[in-house]
């Protein structure tokens, strides 16, 4: 025996800067800038491992399929694991604003707007990406909200919630309707916490 371990069968060889935590990190970087400056149809895996400098297999290894990296990158905009316990934080009182000022902020971000430009225009015309943007903002993000708060009908009230923030994202960033593109964030938000607040409260 040489002591050294075999090679598990199914994975590619890598470089020691290719493994762990960073390399995953690089490769939802790349994803990230791919999907936003290529959009969906014209992004692949092999674009994606070359953007990360990786080889193409351990974007496979770590993520899946093209369906998997992009729900990963857009996940990194969203935190929903970080965010979801601070809206909840407060009980039902101010949930609509927080809410609106959470969402808002995100798009308001360059870093995080990019990936959401890329699922907002891609599911106009590819299912798999409304199928992302669907299971993303809906399942994993509002409808918990509007589960957590023990109201009738949670999934209805979260579409509802999901159609007036992403109708809000559509007309201000993605084909820019003025005024609104140019509005005020905190009037924006003014204006539309009270009806989330009426869509995630009101019996």
């Amino acid at each position: 025996m040489n002591g050294t371990a075999p090679r598990r069968r199914g994975r590619p060889a890598r470089k020691a800067a290719d493994t762990g935590p960073s390399a995953q990190q690089k490769i939802l970087e790349a994803a990230r800038t791919e999907f936003a400056e290529r959009g969906y149809d014209k992004t692949s895996i092999r674009g994606i491992a070359k953007a990360a400098g990786v080889d193409p297999a351990l974007v496979h290894h770590y993520f899946g399929t093209k369906d998997e990296v992009f729900a990963a990158a857009i996940e990194v905009s969203f935190e929903p694991a970080l965010m979801v316990p601070a809206l909840l934080a407060g009980g039902p009182d101010g949930i609509g604003e927080r809410l609106a000022r959470y969402f808002i902020g995100v798009w308001e971000n360059p870093v995080t707007r990019a990936p959401l430009l890329a699922v907002i225009r891609s599911a106009l015309t590819h299912e798999a990406a409304a199928k992302v943007l669907r299971t993303f903002v809906l399942r994993r993000l509002l409808e918990r909200v509007a589960e957590d708060l023990d109201v009738p009908d949670p999934t209805f009230r979260a579409e509802l919630a999901a159609s007036h923030m992403l109708g809000i994202a559509f007309l201000r960033y993605v084909i820019k309707a003025e005024p609104l593109a140019s509005a005020d964030t905190e009037q924006i938000i003014t204006m539309v916490a009270p009806t989330l607040q009426r869509y995630l409260t009101e019996a």
